[in-house]
């Protein structure tokens, strides 16, 4: 540590990114539920999840991307960019603003934590159209005026978090809606979480967090209200490129079409979310200021339109990789949430998916890891529906096929809810990809093209072609037994690599049987069963 209070490094900042991802993850599902404001769409935690989720990999990348360690600035800039482009709703955007006013002060300008969190919060307000007290701008604005500039950078940042934590329990009183609804602003929790995990990565030890974001009895439900007839249907969110003058004049020109009006960013790169009636002018606003990318348009939750056809009995809900998949899972009967390569799902997308199904009960299975919160979320979106949900933690898409082959939708729900489980569970997984740069690896340093090899979510072996390295796996993930070897293989897939691989697994391990399929997102999806 250095001898002036400075307290925060490049691993402290690698630190933080894990701490507040762990801790919005226990956090999520309460943040999602107090969600009354700015609407009542149940996703503020999922969303804040989400946007350090980005964050921290993006400072992760640049861990594994340097020969040398990296120092502070590159990944403070790491984590302000990575929240920036993965920012989600209103609070994950005002969230990448305030990272990016930190940024700019312990960066660029060699200032300290006190000097860093004053400028974030007024960055904040700057990018909301119209700042309303009561909210994570209020709870940002109090952790700034919080830290004493004289204070080391540890004492500075246990006053924020001890300032940040006494006005969340204020906003009730700031905004009627939370003080009807029994709440404290779920932004405003959910930047105490991120504040939280700082305060644990600088000191080691974790601050004390208030007991719950729900002022009445955990006993009685949250009652959000209803958005007033004729409010924005839309929440339109899109990055974009564009010079600052352009930019001033989109503002201007979203603040007429509808409200919570948030851009953040900056040196050209911007991130754009508003809530609008016309979806399609806010998305011309961005084409005439620049060029935007990776627009999302979310129609906010309404009740479903009533159904002509009387809904079925049960149905299963699967993400998958790419759209071969999607043929042969919905071939055997599943609904099917395409997932983007390097744009994380978001909850109200697999909660349109469990309406399209149009069950009484359904099965849903996210088939990767990093969706197991957004899954989670969509569940309990979907029960408050009155639809009974079971959430099978499927890893792969390949235990997603293991659990599709065992659904019987005629016996008992929760029979075949057990089935599955235990079929999904009784697969082992592997994938093969190819490495981007040089890093290190669990099976050693790979250098970019390398063939990657992995094995339940971990590099097990590191080859120079594919068929060579996926025999290695194989004979890997069978050497503890096995009797059904499941590839899937992409459209794009070698000549010939079906055959070998089905014809090594024939003369290595006996009364193996191999099932093939196409369509997969990546160089090749393995599944022992």
């Amino acid at each position: 540590m250095a001898g002036d209070g400075r307290v925060l490094d490049a691993l402290v900042v690698r630190t933080w990114c894990a701490l507040a991802l762990e801790a919005l993850g226990r956090e999520r599902e309460e943040l999602d539920a107090i969600n009354v404001y700015p609407v009542a769409d149940g996703d503020t935690g999922t969303n804040l999840y989400l946007t350090v989720e980005s964050a921290s990999r993006a400072v992760n990348a640049v861990f594994a991307g340097e020969s040398a360690a990296p120092g502070l600035g590159d990944a403070l800039r790491a984590m302000a960019h990575g929240a920036l482009i993965g920012a989600r709703g209103n609070s994950g955007t005002i969230l990448a603003q305030l990272l990016r006013g930190m940024t700019e002060v312990l960066v660029e300008q060699g200032g300290g934590v006190a000097a860093a969190l004053r400028r974030a919060a007024r960055s904040a307000r700057e990018a909301v159209a119209h700042p309303v007290e009561g909210t994570i701008l209020s709870v940002a604005t109090a952790a700034g005026s919080a830290a004493v500039p004289d204070d080391d950078d540890s004492a500075a940042l246990a006053a924020a978090y001890a300032g940040a934590r006494q006005a969340l329990q204020e906003t009730p009183g700031q905004l009627d809606v939370l003080g009807r609804a029994g709440v404290v602003d779920a932004g405003g929790q959910g930047l105490l979480a991120v504040l939280g995990a700082l305060v644990q990565a600088v000191t080691g030890d974790m601050p004390v967090r208030p007991p719950t974001g729900r002022l009445v009895s955990p006993a009685h439900p949250v009652v959000a209200e209803p958005c007033a007839d004729g409010g924005p249907a839309f929440e339109v969110i899109y990055l974009l490129e564009a010079e600052d003058s352009a930019v001033a004049r989109l503002r201007t020109r979203l603040d007429g079409l509808g409200d919570s009006l948030v851009v953040v960013g900056g040196d050209g790169l911007w991130n754009v979310h508003v809530h609008v009636d016309d979806a399609g002018a806010a998305v011309e606003a961005g084409v005439e200021a620049g060029r935007p990318y990776r627009i999302r348009i979310t129609h906010f939750d309404t009740p479903p339109p009533a159904e002509s056809r009387e809904p079925v009995q049960r149905a299963v809900v699967a993400v998958v990789p790419g759209e071969g998949l999607a043929a042969l899972c919905e071939t055997a009967g599943a609904t099917t949430v395409l997932a983007r390569p390097g744009e994380p799902l978001a909850s109200g997308e697999l909660v349109e998916a469990i309406r399209r199904a149009h069950a009484r009960e359904v099965v849903l299975m996210p088939n990767d890891p990093e969706l197991r919160h957004t899954a989670s979320a969509a569940a309990e979106q979907a029960r408050a529906e009155g639809v009974r949900v079971a959430l099978i933690p499927t890893r792969s898409a390949v235990q997603g096929i293991a659990a599709l082959a065992v659904h019987e939708p005629g016996r008992r729900f929760d029979e075949d809810v057990v089935a599955m489980t235990s079929a999904a569970g009784a697969t082992r997984y592997g994938e093969l990809a190819v490495a981007e740069r040089q890093s290190f690896t669990s099976a050693g340093v790979c250098q970019a093209g390398d063939v990657l090899g992995l094995i339940d979510g971990d590099v097990a072996v590191i080859g120079e072609d594919l068929a060579s390295t996926a025999e290695t796996v194989l004979d890997r993930m069978l050497s503890a037994g096995g009797e059904l070897v499941t590839l899937v293989l992409p459209d794009d897939a070698p000549p010939g690599l079906a055959d070998r691989l089905e014809t090594h697994v024939r003369r290595r391990h006996l009364a193996v049987d191999t099932a093939i399929h196409g369509g997969a997102g990546a160089p090749l999806m393995i599944g022992v069963e």
